[in-house]
């Protein structure tokens, strides 16, 4: 991945962060912010592990246990509050 396409990645990343933050100030709009979130972070995280891609299948491992642990915690969390 070139250096400029990181940093358009990054910039896409950081204004959707943005607008996830302006959507979560209103709750009409925070489920909108929060998608707006979570495809940030989606193309944040992709973005560095384009850049930087873990060396060894272990630590594609911890990657993959990360994110799995990660997104079941936010679902948990998601199922209590939107009851």
């Amino acid at each position: 991945m070139s250096a400029n396409l990181a940093a358009l990645c990054y910039l896409v990343a950081a204004a959707l962060f943005i607008l996830a933050l302006r959507g979560l100030s209103n709750p009409e709009t925070s489920r909108r912010g929060n998608l707006f979130g979570m495809i940030g972070m989606a193309i944040a995280v992709a973005t560095t592990l384009g850049l930087h891609p873990p060396a060894s299948y272990t630590a594609w491992g911890l990657v993959v246990v990360g994110m799995a642990l990660g997104g079941g915690t936010g679902a948990v969390i998601v199922r209590g509050v939107c009851r």
